[in-house]
């Protein structure tokens, strides 16, 4: 199921597919590998969001969809688990 946000996602990945082809012709070239890491560290870290952005647009589409509209307290649980996904 195709949602709002997934062509957003797709344009991250693309980007750091990208980069991360940069990358390869970096150690390619013999570069630095301080430079190669803090390059290998950027991509990780927009893979790592493209996978947040994911998650969070599960859980508001698909999971919320699922149990209906919440008044605010009984919503606390998934609002949490939304935080928490920050941490996978």
């Amino acid at each position: 199921m195709l949602h709002a946000s997934h062509p957003e996602i797709r344009k991250r990945l693309k980007r750091a597919e990208g980069h991360l082809r940069r990358i390869i012709d970096m150690i390619d070239s013999g570069r630095d590998c301080l430079v190669i890491a803090q390059q290998l560290q950027a991509v990780q870290k927009a893979v790592e969001s493209a996978k947040t952005a994911l998650v969070h647009d599960h859980i508001d589409h698909c999971i919320e969809r699922a149990v209906g509209p919440l008044s605010r307290d009984k919503r606390r649980p998934i609002d949490e688990f939304k935080a928490i996904t920050r941490y996978l």
